[in-house]
């Protein structure tokens, strides 16, 4: 039995947990939000001291097989692509790590052509002995080959539902692997199975109401550390940016009620890491740094974007197959998956961190931990 079965008896049944979450959803007042916030704040102080983990992504491809409707990668969308080579991998990462990086997140479109025989586990090899950790966010996979990513130096998985709304994940998922909505509900579960001991979740925020998404994640999140307690999880709550395509949000999550949704989250999952990336405004990034636990900084969406990586190679792709681009200027660059809101460097906010009495933590622990 799976989360599936979980999730299909949500609306007639719940766990004391996602009971809780749901009357923490509820419509408050300021001075019941203020409340929420300050015990959040105290039980985040609690659970993870003053720590702030930091890490960056690296997207390795724009090529996709999925069309998704708000996701700029879209197999439809007329973009830029490109997918970098092995070298041009270890150049991108070697750019972090002189940021003071030490956890990266590889991040790739789904498409069994370009993303594929072996192409991620070539990535992970290059970089594992450089990379104290290195996380993957990528096309769902079979438990066989999660334990290949994990063999190969994966530590860390994340692997978002996008939308726990049946009818709106099939409408907005029209084409590609991705319209099936169960195996990508199970997904961290055979992530699980496959050795990782990292695993994020989220829901994309913009898709279908915000309360419905939050109570599915909940559950995930409350399933997962009842059935897979020996991994350890995190959790995001993605607001949707601008990307290719002009997808624009039907549901409004505003920061009023974004902060109740953090706040509500920490007060059921005390445990649990809460990551906030650089989709959010610097400002708002800034006021909730007393309840979250993971930042992301410097960030770029597109393959190359640190270092201007593969930028010789761009070119169309249409229905699977490479399209040469008649012409493209040196400045041209790979189509990013979204836009980001804080454009602040690694340096920046870790000074913002320490000036706020946080320590930035770029490496939290070390394979010689496990010797012998």
């Amino acid at each position: 039995m799976s989360f599936v079965h979980t999730f299909n008896q949500l609306p007639t049944q719940r766990s004391a947990t996602v009971n809780k979450l749901a009357q923490l959803l509820e419509p408050k007042s300021p001075a019941q939000l203020e409340s929420m916030a300050q015990e959040a704040a105290k039980l985040t102080r609690q659970n993870f001291g003053k720590a702030m983990r930091l890490f960056a992504p690296l997207y390795l491809s724009n090529e996709c097989v999925n069309n998704c409707a708000y996701c700029g990668f879209s197999r439809d969308n007329p973009i830029f692509r490109v997918t970098l080579t092995i070298d041009q991998v270890i150049k991108e990462a070697e750019h972090l790590l002189a940021k003071g990086f030490r956890h990266i997140l590889l991040v790739a479109g789904e498409h069994p052509k370009f993303v594929s025989n072996g192409y991620l586990e070539e990535c992970l090899e290059a970089l594992r002995e450089k990379v104290p950790t290195l996380a993957i966010e990528v096309g769902p996979m079979e438990q066989p080959e999660y334990e290949r990513m994990v063999r190969n130096g994966a530590e860390g998985l994340v692997v978002y539902q996008e939308t726990y709304d049946r009818p709106a994940y099939a409408e907005y998922h029209t084409l590609g692997p991705k319209r099936d909505f169960d195996w990508r509900l199970e997904c961290p579960e055979r992530g699980y199975a496959g050795g990782f001991r990292r695993i994020g979740l989220g829901a994309l925020f913009g898709l279908a109401d915000w309360r419905s998404e939050a109570l599915g994640l909940g559950a995930h999140v409350d399933y997962m550390q009842t059935h897979c307690w020996k991994a350890s999880y995190t959790v995001a709550f993605p607001r949707l940016r601008p990307a290719a395509g002009g997808f624009k949000p039907r549901y409004v999550l505003d920061d009023r009620t974004f902060v109740q949704l953090i706040c509500a989250f920490r007060l059921c999952f005390p445990q649990v890491g809460i990551v906030m990336s650089t989709r959010e405004s610097p400002a708002l990034r800034d006021a909730l740094l007393p309840l979250v636990t993971t930042m992301s900084a410097g960030s770029h969406t597109e393959p190359g974007g640190y270092t201007g990586q593969g930028r010789d190679d761009l070119h169309l792709t249409v229905r699977g197959r490479r399209v040469e681009l008649d012409a493209h200027t040196e400045e041209d660059e790979a189509t990013g998956q979204f836009e980001i809101s804080d454009n602040r460097s690694a340096a920046d906010i870790a000074a913002l961190l320490r000036q706020r009495g946080f320590d930035p933590v770029w490496k939290d622990w070390d394979t010689s931990i496990l010797a012998g």
